[in-house]
């Protein structure tokens, strides 16, 4: 069987992968499936995903699989993954368009000229049997390609990141020759930018319209939450000493000892001085809210004197009326 093994990689090589190659496969499947869906089933699926109910497989079209080309450097037997590109798959004949694979080979040749093609990627819960035609093709360019492959359903209990790493090797199956898949295990390595860059990724302002405001209060949303756990922690702690003073359960020395060193770490802030900072800073944050709403009022009121005054300003040449100013 060419792909769906389960065994494991005998190579000894070491993989590394960068996080910018799982970023690019994860845009690359997301603008092939908005692409791909009609907008009416696009709403339908955000709908049915808003009220906690998966979208009707009826109406629902397959998942979309996307393919490209993985580029790195290999220091004997280390394998480091750092970026990728896309490739174009044609379905019928289930090959990849080689002309435009080496003109982007040689486009990125001359940005990244330590770099080499490692493999290719593509996106599924599994490795299929057309897969090892693309492998066996890209063997014409490595010798030994990799084959990264981005499991794109979401599994809440899931903790590893669905990213698998294979290898090819030529096993006996049946007294035949076969080509293929096992898995082979690797690390994340990342550089200072790359740790800025997803830092901003996860970080960035939703796209379904939402604002600053939106950002805003899921932060406050959070913290409301770990305010709200502290709270119920203190409460436990409470109940068990009020209990061990009334003698509902025995004394434990070495448990009270612990709860006075952690209340010794919380600050004491029935001060007066903490509460003078307090109502400075909290005022001085409702100053600000209330400035960027002049200033939102303000931009606002400009553009409709702008407009007030552009279409005056033609209905005054006709009739001689006077913009307003």
């Amino acid at each position: 069987m060419a792909s769906g093994s389960t065994s494991t990689s005998s190579s000894g090589l070491t993989f590394k992968l960068h996080p910018l190659v799982i970023v690019n496969i994860s845009d690359h499947y997301t603008r092939v499936k908005c692409q791909s869906q009609p907008p009416s089933q696009q709403c339908h699926n955000a709908h049915a995903t808003s009220n906690g109910a998966p979208p009707s497989p009826g109406q629902s079209v397959p998942p979309p699989r996307v393919f490209g080309c993985v580029i790195g450097i290999q220091r004997g037997r280390t394998v480091e993954i750092f970026n990728s590109f896309e490739l174009l798959y044609d379905p019928l004949t289930e090959s990849l368009d080689r002309s435009f694979l080496e003109k982007k080979q040689e486009l990125y040749k001359k940005v990244f000229p330590n770099f080499y093609i490692l493999g290719w990627y593509s996106t599924g819960s599994d490795a299929q049997e057309s897969d090892m035609q693309i492998h066996k093709a890209l063997m014409s360019i490595n010798e030994s390609p990799v084959y990264v492959l981005l499991n794109p359903t979401i599994n809440h209990a899931q903790k590893d990141l669905p990213v698998t790493i294979y290898e090819s090797e030529l096993h006996v199956i049946d007294g035949i020759p076969q080509l293929i898949f096992v898995r082979s295990s690797y690390t994340i390595e990342t550089v200072e930018a790359e740790r800025i860059s997803v830092d901003h990724v996860a970080h960035l302002k939703p796209s379904d319209g939402g604002s600053a405001a939106t950002q805003l209060a899921a932060h406050l949303t959070g913290i409301h939450s770990a305010i709200k756990m502290l709270n119920s922690r203190i409460r436990v702690l409470h109940y068990y000493l009020l209990a061990m003073q009334r003698g509902d359960v025995p004394c434990e020395n070495s448990l009270l000892r612990q709860v006075s060193s952690l209340l010794r770490r919380l600050p004491a802030v029935e001060s007066g001085k903490f509460q003078d900072d307090f109502l400075m800073e909290y005022n001085d944050t409702l100053l600000i809210t209330y400035l960027a709403m002049v200033t939102n009022c303000s931009s606002t009121m400009n553009e409709l004197v702008d407009k007030f005054n552009h279409a005056y300003d033609r209905h005054s040449r006709r009739g001689g009326r006077t913009a307003f100013s």
